[in-house]
């Protein structure tokens, strides 16, 4: 078996690294466009089975070509290159599992990836993915759902300066995540509303209080999930809200490019490169947090189920928790998709395998097994 990973920040290089020592028998390459990062990166994890190529993944013809000759592919790569990496495995007939945040609808290659005869599980990440995941474990025990509300999170152990927030994913990612347009379920409708909005204040036990505020991570849970209504809310320290309602207010992180000294710049790109450089903190260890609740009838009776992970930094692996939570998921099933465990093809949403209650389990038993703490309580509300 032979097993692609598109990409080697702090996402990709853990789901090789975990791809490879789950499954020792295959060769896993890792594929990054920067020559000397992606070589130093496969040097780093030092397996056997793990080798190195460059590629550059905005090009469609090369992208698909150098893929043909794996398996599985997996898409690590910042949200911009998501689907162009996703129209490439079709291309190539590599069945995917992507993690990047991208834009564009997924579900559009559903036909595409049937006809190519692969499987593509899309935003197969922590949020959205594993928060996926248990909407549709929720919602498949159910008989009729009535509310989907996600909170997640990831953080430092404590706010630090100046925003109360470290980098520990893609920081165009982020912002875009900031800006992006947001979709959510009202009253049985799917309306539009502004990132960042909404925003509440909510405790949680050994953290303290947090605020919440709306984000577009529910994706292809708008149509594969029926609710009265469903939303996403992204968690953070007291008063990160206010300071990026500020920036985006200033323009910086606007696409429209300016005129600097003579230099054409885009706001954007240059607010991606000052977070990069003042807010990734290795001494500053993360956490993350999620809460889900999905409620409904079953019976005739109102039953909510509850999901809890609280997970931090592991020091014996100098691993993230964003990457547990995130990367984790993806090489969980990656490993599924290599061992045939997931059959179906076209395009996968990361609910779907939640609702399969044998697929479900052994996500969750590998995920055990990495010490990521997860809950599961059903309530009786009636």
């Amino acid at each position: 078996m032979k097993i692609i990973v598109l990409g080697c920040g702090n996402i990709g290089s853990v789901i090789a690294r975990d791809v490879a020592e789950n499954l020792p028998s295959s060769q896993v390459v890792i594929a990054d466009v920067d020559r000397k990062r992606v070589r130093e990166v496969a040097s780093g994890i030092n397996l056997e089975n793990v080798d190195w190529m460059q590629v550059n993944a905005t090009n469609h013809s090369e992208l698909s070509s150098k893929m043909k000759s794996f398996e599985v592919a997996v898409c690590a790569l910042p949200g911009r290159l998501g689907y162009r990496a996703c129209k490439a495995a079709i291309s190539a007939k590599v069945s995917m599992v992507d993690v990047s945040y991208m834009p564009e609808d997924v579900m559009a290659l559903n036909i595409p990836a049937l006809k190519a005869g692969i499987s593509v599980v899309p935003d197969c990440g922590m949020s959205p993915g594993l928060c996926s995941m248990f909407v549709g474990r929720g919602a498949s025990q159910l008989d009729e759902v009535e509310k989907a509300h996600i909170f997640n999170g990831g953080l430092p152990e404590k706010a630090v300066p100046p925003l109360g927030y470290i980098i520990t994913w893609s920081v165009r990612d982020l912002i875009d995540m900031y800006s992006r347009k947001v979709s959510i379920v009202k009253e049985g409708k799917i309306i539009q509303a502004e990132a960042m909005s909404e925003l509440e204040e909510i405790e949680f036990p050994g953290v303290g209080k947090l605020e919440a505020f709306l984000t577009d991570g529910l994706r292809t849970l708008l149509y594969t999930v029926k609710a009265r209504e469903m939303w996403e809310k992204t968690l953070r320290y007291p008063g990160h809200a206010a300071r990026i309602e500020l920036l985006k207010a200033l323009g910086f992180f606007d696409p429209e490019r300016v005129d600097v000294a003579g230099a054409n710049v885009e706001p954007r790109e240059v607010s991606a490169k000052l977070f990069e450089r003042k807010l990734k903190r290795r001494d500053v260890h993360d956490i993350v947090i999620m809460l889900i609740k999905v409620s409904g009838l079953k019976d005739d009776r109102h039953i909510r189920y509850v999901y809890r992970v609280f997970d931090r930094y592991d020091e014996k692996r100098q691993v993230t928790s964003m990457a547990r939570t995130t990367a984790y998921t993806a090489s969980i099933v990656t490993q599924l998709m290599a061992r045939k465990e997931i059959a179906e093809k076209g395009v996968i949403p990361p609910e779907k395998l939640g609702m399969n209650k044998a697929i479900f389990g052994k996500l969750m038993s590998a995920m055990e097994k990495k010490r990521v703490v997860i809950s599961e309580e059903r309530e009786i509300l009636d």
